[in-house]
């Protein structure tokens, strides 16, 4: 009988999460002070993160131990399994053979715990009580509340007032893990006042909802900021699940023609490509496919530029694709996948060429969701299903031997609104008009 499923045993997990920051063929561009136009400097970032994460943003080691405590965390559902995805290839009458990193086993159900469990653990071994987050479709802040319980901190969550809304199950499950969760922009803090004095009925953003994050930790000497993407140390977390994929793949003797993953700010897709970067660059015949929404086309349409994090510009200034700091996403886009910029570590490897980027439309992803569901039983994130549709694209008129190999980075449990507005036939296909970006960059720093 042919295995479905490839496991690793808990001994066999990762010891230690893998920086690429030394193997990059040209320098990441550094982070620049708002202020100075110089580059930052660890103490410049310490009033919102803690110093290790901070050392490990910057970190010249190619190697970063994982700590016990954090593995003891991770062993409650790492490693997951790498999955043949047979019934699908069956239904698409591929050639190709098909593979999926399942990482919906997680208690939240995503990827995000992988970063979540250790910044909450280098947090509360720096004397830190409290952490601040912002979330969109509700994936990170459920997982950072899950973090903090299990290190005991205290966690506020400022979610998107769209996706509070649309996703109530995402909110009760942070709030079960003890979290508190506004709807931003709030009248919590002063920049959420702000926003809402000059739009009342805002749907939100991830710039805004980072922006209240931000005040709120700087506040007391007792509580950090704590991100869930973009960020290199965040990105560094996630390499778990490329370094388990490899093993997984070697284990049955498996070289990927092909690693796809959807891309908000490009936590899930940097972990899962990044182990396999040096063999690219050392001349492996291997793409790297990252895949985004039309409604939020940040590597597809963005500028590469310098641009702040947040829309009230308290952030350092990060080169990345993007959108603008005022991009507001359409309150009609039923995932997530909604910041403006992406990870100027994933944003350098494309830059570079190292990376692919494509755009779907959300009703063709959901289509492609359902299909999945259908075949291979995982309803997945909305966010996930952008992913498969880019794996159904690679799968047709496949040669014999390709190996496609994704991310399935989240179930999609608590998105059934989204799933009933799309059988109901109330999604729109939205593509964000030229125009609108144009008028997003307008606001970009003066800096190349």
């Amino acid at each position: 009988m042919e295995e479905n499923k490839i496991y690793l045993s808990e001994r066999e997990m990762p010891k230690a999460w893998y920086n690429i920051l030394p193997d990059l063929p040209e320098p990441l561009p550094p982070v620049i002070h708002p202020k100075t136009r110089k580059p930052v400097k660890p103490e410049d970032l310490a009033p919102i993160f803690p110093m290790s994460l901070i050392m490990q943003e910057f970190s010249p080691e190619r190697w970063i131990e994982i700590p016990d405590e954090v593995l003891n965390a991770y062993k409650i559902y790492r490693p997951t399994p790498l999955h043949r995805a047979r019934n699908l290839e069956k239904a698409l009458k591929t050639k190709a053979r098909i593979y999926f990193k399942n990482e919906s086993v997680s208690p939240p159900g995503s990827h995000k715990p992988n970063t979540a469990i250790p910044q909450a653990y280098y947090n509360k071994i720096e004397g830190v009580k409290r952490l601040t987050t912002e979330t969109g479709a509700g994936q990170w802040g459920s997982a950072l509340a899950f973090a903090c319980k299990i290190f005991g901190l205290e966690c506020v969550i400022f979610m998107v007032k769209v996706s509070y809304y649309q996703k109530p199950y995402r909110r009760l499950l942070a709030q079960s893990w003890g979290a508190t969760m506004y709807p931003s922009p709030s009248d919590k803090t002063e920049f959420g006042r702000k926003i809402l004095e000059k739009e009342p009925n805002s749907p939100g953003s991830l710039g805004i909802a980072i922006s209240e994050a931000i005040e709120e930790a700087v506040k007391r000497e007792d509580t950090k900021y704590s991100l869930g993407s973009v960020l290199n140390h965040v990105l560094l977390h996630q390499t778990i699940v490329g370094l388990e994929t490899k093993k997984q793949l070697e284990l049955i003797g498996e070289e990927p023609s092909v690693l796809i993953g959807c891309v908000g700010g490009g936590s899930n897709f940097g972990g899962f490509i990044i182990p396999f970067v040096p063999d690219k660059l050392k001349g492996k015949n291997i793409r790297f496919v990252a895949v985004e929404p039309k409604a939020c086309p940040t590597l597809t349409k963005g500028l590469y530029r310098y641009d702040f994090g947040d829309t009230a510009c308290t952030t350092p200034l990060l080169k990345m694709y993007t959108l603008g700091h005022n991009f507001i996403p359409p309150g009609i886009h039923a995932g997530g996948l909604r910041y403006h910029g992406d990870a100027p570590l994933l944003c350098h490897l494309v830059k570079l060429g190292l990376v692919e980027a494509r755009a779907y439309y959300q009703k063709e992803c959901f289509e492609a969701g359902i299909l999945f569901a259908q075949t291979e039983g995982f309803l997945p994130a909305p966010e996930t299903t952008h992913a498969i549709k880019a794996v159904i694209d690679e799968a047709k008129d496949a040669p014999e031997g390709k190996v496609i190999v994704y991310n399935h980075s989240g179930h999609g449990h608590f998105d059934l609104s989204a799933y009933e507005a799309y059988f109901e036939g109330k999604l729109e296909d939205f593509e964000y008009p030229e125009e609108k970006i144009k008028e997003a960059l307008k606001d970009l720093p003066d800096i190349e």
